[in-house]
């Protein structure tokens, strides 16, 4: 989205505001970078969304934001409408969030997966360690050259917090297993480069590894399609992107983001909207495996049970999971 596109959610707005009050929405939600429909983070929270307004018959204006420039602007504008909650997706609107609430302390603001912090910001943070633990072991289990890889989209402590549960959970089968990392990029396009999610990916299918684990956003769907071109495996993140190349994806490490959206807005709905930090994993159901009818015959029987023994340790507390943003050491 360019400045002029702002420019133009601002204008529509604002007639909005003009013609009557009940044609204002009265909650919004605006997507990151890799925008509404990148079939990973965005979209699964789209997918709540678009549960909330169908269960509740509510307005949800939608909107993008590319950099945090725009985040500013369209955050503004929806706060000038009174709107009762937006919602934020993606860490990279952290610092406009937190800008525009304590512009605005009257509006609610809820951040995923982003710590903003204001007494009128809601922060809703993943466990993503323990659902990449889970994965981790799939992908040892299926790598029978002992290698696998990581595409990760920025270097930022988010994405290493994926890395190192998978690796935790790769090392735990296998303590020799060879992980590759690498990153797309520095920016926030390194989340839509799916060219470059393919190279790396390539690059590191060339070098041995059987299994690559994809957590770039939609520069991850070209990590995918190498894997089918490859005839090697991936692993999905964020939607269950089991299906985007059915025989090729091993299994998807879901976050549901979808689930936080939809909470957000109906705690706010309910009058229950409360500040402050929650966090989501595997006993709270912020985070799952996926295993349907796409990857069904990728996954076998010793696979599943060892996966099942793991998770049922980690929610009951008996296996802990490092995560790498508490200083928790990871193995190399």
């Amino acid at each position: 989205m360019n400045f002029k596109q702002v420019g133009i959610i601002i204008a529509a707005l604002c007639v909005a505001g003009a013609t009557s009050a009940r044609e204002v929405p009265k909650y919004a939600v605006v997507y990151d970078a890799g925008g509404k429909f990148d079939k990973s983070f965005n979209q699964s929270a789209s997918e709540g969304v678009e549960r909330f307004k169908k269960e509740n018959g509510l307005k949800v204006f939608e909107a993008q934001a590319s950099t945090d420039t725009q985040a500013e602007q369209v955050l503004r504008a929806l706060a000038r409408k009174k709107v009762e909650l937006i919602v934020s997706i993606g860490f990279s609107q952290t610092q406009a969030v937190q800008k525009v609430a304590a512009e605005y302390p009257k509006i609610h603001f809820a951040i995923i997966d982003g710590n903003a912090v204001g007494k009128n910001i809601n922060s809703i943070l993943f466990k993503e360690q323990e659902g990449s633990y889970l994965v981790g072991i799939a992908a040892a289990m299926a790598a029978k050259s002992g290698k696998v890889g990581f595409v990760g989209g920025m270097d930022i402590p988010l994405i290493r917090a994926f890395a190192c549960g998978y690796a935790q959970g790769a090392k735990s089968v296998n303590p020799k297993i060879e992980i590759q990392q690498n990153m797309v990029g520095t920016t926030a396009a390194a989340w839509n480069d799916p060219a470059k999610g393919g190279e790396l990916a390539r690059a590191q299918f060339d070098r041995g590894a059987d299994v690559v684990f994809a957590v770039a956003g939609g520069s991850g769907l070209g990590a995918i399609q190498m894997a089918k071109a490859k005839g090697k495996l991936a692993i999905g993140v964020d939607s269950n992107q089991n299906g985007v190349q059915p025989g090729a994806v091993l299994t998807s490490m879901v976050k549901n983001v979808g689930n936080a959206a939809y909470d957000a807005f109906t705690a706010a709905k309910n009058g229950q909207f409360t500040p402050g930090v929650s966090y989501k994993g595997l006993k709270e159901g912020g985070v799952e495996w996926a295993l349907d009818q796409n990857n069904r015959a990728l996954v076998s029987a010793a696979m599943e049970q060892r996966i099942a023994a793991a998770r049922t340790d980690i929610i009951s507390g008996k296996l802990k999971v490092v995560d790498y943003r508490t200083g928790g050491s990871c193995p190399q």
